[in-house]
């Protein structure tokens, strides 16, 4: 059986009981990298950068897969 997902009011993703992990808006990640939210959903979907998908089928980033990239 899969773990139950659900992303809170304040941006946080559980997965189970006791994993929370902030989760990002594409506007929020293209502030981050200084491009176009366009941009970065074309990213996501080419994998340069990993995404998961909210309950309700939007594209969402988690904060410890982008903090790496912008490092280098």
């Amino acid at each position: 059986m899969s773990p139950i997902r659900v992303v809170n009011p304040d941006g946080t993703f559980i997965i189970g009981p006791e994993t929370t992990e902030r989760l990002l808006t594409p506007g929020e990640v293209a502030r981050l990298f200084g491009v176009d939210p366009k941009t970065v959903n074309r990213w996501a979907l080419t994998g340069r950068i990993p995404s998961v998908r909210t309950p309700s089928g939007q594209r969402r980033y988690r904060e410890t897969d982008i903090a790496p990239l912008l490092t280098t």
